[in-house]
């Protein structure tokens, strides 16, 4: 039987526990609110592969994303260059807790093929992001903790731990730092199923786009197992420009090349 003291102590414990997943959940969900409500968007961005040798391949990229209010966003990502990728395209439905629906459209087969979930942690297009990576974020897909206030640059971050929801993901944790000032995130920490630190990603050139939205646009994957980097340098990025629901069906990834 515990005494007075010791169940004091637990009762504490679980209070503290109680207030750093409630704060880590409010984090997330501030940095999610500041960054919806653009409608729609268009991008490009080259995307850097760098291998362990220091070897690199560019490839160019366009991105369509369309905010959905019941479910998770759409997306349309279509390879450009070089020709080898050029007309490859991938769809994204983001969905909560349910598996998200992802279908790639592999030009040299004239097929389309849909991802299984079992397979999103496999790396997207010779890339160190997975298939998972190019998905939406949705508040229920985590369970939160957050950790710490620590320095990032001239800024204060709150540092949190999400912890996957969702079935047969490549992760079994992320940290993530995002500042206090714009809630913007900065950094995030991949570890794998077995709890190893897998990627890093970092975050960086944030510009303002419409008075509201910061869009940072320079990302670096970098995989500490393999010590590959993929890194994304975005050229332009537009909100606000009137995409539909049919930009976003199955047909749209044959139509996107």
């Amino acid at each position: 039987m515990l005494s007075i003291t010791s169940s004091l102590l637990l009762s504490h414990a679980v209070c503290a526990q109680e207030t750093a997943a409630e704060k880590g959940r409010a984090i997330a969900a501030e940095a999610d609110r500041r960054a919806s409500g653009f409608v729609d968007s268009a991008e490009s961005f080259t995307m850097t592969l760098r291998d362990d040798r220091g070897r690199e391949r560019v490839r160019t990229l366009r991105v369509q994303v369309l905010e959905r209010d019941n479910d998770g966003d759409w997306s349309l990502t279509v390879f450009d260059e070089p020709a080898d990728v050029q007309g490859t395209a991938l769809l994204t439905y983001a969905h909560g807790i349910e598996p998200d629906d992802q279908w790639i459209y592999l030009p040299a087969l004239r097929r389309v093929k849909r991802i299984s979930s079992r397979n999103r942690s496999r790396p997207f297009m010779g890339s160190e992001f997975a298939f998972e990576d190019m998905s939406d974020f949705e508040l229920e897909k985590y369970q939160y903790t957050y950790l710490r206030d620590e320095t990032c640059g001239d800024d204060l971050c709150l540092v949190s731990e999400w912890v996957p929801q969702y079935p047969h993901s490549g992760y079994s944790r992320t940290v993530i730092w995002i500042d206090q000032s714009e809630y913007r995130t900065r950094k995030i920490e991949f570890y794998d199923t077995r709890g190893a630190h897998l990627k890093t990603l970092e975050l960086s050139d944030f510009k303002l786009f419409g008075d509201r939205y910061w869009r940072p646009m320079h990302w670096e994957m970098h995989n500490h197992q393999n010590n590959k980097t993929t890194l994304l340098d975005y050229n332009t990025i537009e909100l606000g420009v009137g995409l539909m629901e049919r930009d976003f069906d199955q047909k749209a990834l044959k139509r996107a090349r």
